[in-house]
């Protein structure tokens, strides 16, 4: 599935942002070092469009996928899974039992999960899948903007792709997080995560090849999971996950010649990625007096 997600290491024009907290960056490279070293079990219940990808971009950063979505064993599995992603991009009938099955065991026993709603707001059996989900408390949502204002209640996008700018979806990650207590990652040219408590970070890394990849965004997502099982703060989490994955796609796209090139240097920078240059590169910029 093809959604925004971050498109430019440098801030668009109109896009001011704050100075680069470093202590932001070393707990993203500190993150990463600890998911190394865990070895994060990762259960996916996400579309078929993107498994296969999603699960490269979990093995090469060093989580281990695990894309168990039937009935009967997504609750099963979603008590032992280090970290859940449920992802709404093909919901069969199947996929739709075992994520409530999922989440709800998730739920019981006040574990982390992320929710992508993928094309929400603008296909009504994901849009009901969705909302639905919410009521089991995701730590965190992820989407793009348009995703998130249809989450929320607004009017969605053009199936997967993004219609509204990041920071449109401000008051719907607002009202998210005040209706679950969940944080929300909106991914775009630069992406924002906004915490449970109001604090807003923004990230400045990525590329425009990462719109021309199938599961680009959604394998973003899975990567947020896999940061959970490090990570309580589900905002840190998703921070660490967007930081790896936009620094190493920017670096992917440097040595490529187009995306399918891009595809494949992806995984080989995810795998290679040090904490040493996260720490020394990223932008994470808070924006005061965010709430």
């Amino acid at each position: 599935m093809r959604d925004a997600v971050s498109t430019s290491a440098r801030p668009p024009e109109g896009v001011a942002l704050a100075p680069p907290d470093p202590a932001l960056a070393e707990d993203a490279a500190g993150a990463l070092d600890d998911l190394r070293t865990a070895v994060p079990l990762v259960q996916c219940i996400t579309n078929w469009v993107v498994t296969n990808f999603t699960a490269n971009v979990l093995l090469a950063v060093g989580a281990s996928p695990a894309m168990t979505d039937i009935q009967g064993e997504g609750g099963v599995f979603a008590e032992l899974a280090d970290g859940l992603l449920v992802n709404t991009g093909t919901p069969t009938a199947e996929q739709r039992g075992a994520a409530y099955e999922a989440v709800a065991a998730r739920r019981r026993a006040g574990r982390a999960w992320v929710l992508d709603p993928v094309a929400v707001g603008a296909l009504p059996v994901r849009t009901a899948l969705a909302r639905g989900l919410l009521d089991f408390r995701p730590a965190l949502v992820r989407g793009n903007a348009s995703e998130v204002i249809g989450l929320a209640g607004g009017a969605g996008g053009r199936g997967t792709d993004a219609t509204d700018d990041v920071d449109a979806a401000r008051d719907a990650a607002a009202e998210l997080s005040a209706r679950t207590g969940c944080a929300v990652a909106v991914s775009g040219p630069v992406d924002l995560v906004r915490a449970a408590d109001g604090t807003v970070v923004r990230v400045p890394h990525g590329t425009p090849l990462l719109t021309k990849v199938t599961g680009g965004g959604c394998a973003l997502g899975a990567l947020m999971a896999a940061f959970t099982a490090v990570r309580e703060d589900p905002a840190a989490a998703a921070l660490a996950a967007t930081t790896v994955y936009t620094l190493a796609a920017e670096d992917a796209a440097a040595g490529s010649s187009g995306p399918g090139s891009f595809a494949v240097a992806l995984l080989d920078r995810l795998h290679a990625l040090t904490s040493e240059e996260v720490a020394a590169r990223a932008g994470l910029s808070r924006e005061e007096g965010a709430r």
